[in-house]
């Protein structure tokens, strides 16, 4: 049963590619900046760090607004290393990093962790998932990845590359339940929950 008056949705995030997305429901939001410290904490893993700053996101504005819905979220990369562990790849920030970056993923696979948490007031009530999306690289030369770089900005994506643009003729192939999880923000498992709380989404 859906509510008469729906509650406050805000999305805890400084992210125009989550608005963006968020905004395709069709259910009215406000967007808020978080504010929180997003340092790694030491031997902290990929998953336990996105899900701690989506929950950190989501419960810094649910304080200042106790009435309201509030969205976080947070995304990493993962690189495997030679020796079975992982390395987390984040955003490149420049030109010569994002280069680097793609030159690392070349012919391998990144996995994109996903997390979200939807919190209310203190956090006593909480939703929250993880997803995963799985990107192979094809094998790229020099000079194709330069000529990426040259023509689409993803400096500040996880990365370097944006798979809603340009960035597709990169991949081999994605596995993925959601394929707005790899932009930012997992909409299918998002709008099942909202539905949930009470939120007219068809």
């Amino acid at each position: 049963m859906f509510l008469k008056s729906q509650p406050a949705l805000i999305l805890a995030s400084t992210s125009a590619y989550r608005r963006t997305l968020l905004e395709r429901l069709r259910v009215p939001f406000s967007v808020q900046s978080p504010g929180i410290d997003e340092t790694v904490r030491a031997g902290e893993a990929p998953a336990e760090l996105v899900a701690r700053l989506a929950r950190a996101k989501a419960g810094a504005v649910a304080l200042r607004h106790p009435g309201a819905w509030v969205i976080g979220s947070d995304q990493t990369a993962v690189l495997a290393d030679a020796t079975g562990g992982v390395r987390m790849v984040g955003k490149p920030g420049s030109a010569e990093h994002c280069v680097r970056q793609l030159q690392e993923a070349s012919g391998r696979s990144l996995s994109f962790l996903t997390a979200v948490a939807i919190m209310r007031g203190s956090g006593d009530r909480a939703h929250e998932f993880l997803d995963t999306t799985l990107v192979r690289f094809r094998t790229l030369d020099s000079a194709t990845i330069e000529r990426y770089v040259e023509f689409e900005s993803a400096l500040d994506c996880a990365g370097g590359f944006k798979s809603e643009g340009l960035g597709i003729a990169l991949c081999e192939h994605i596995d993925s339940q959601d394929p707005t999880a790899l932009v930012g923000l997992p909409l299918i498992r998002l709008a099942g929950v909202l539905r949930q709380l009470g939120y007219l989404v068809p």
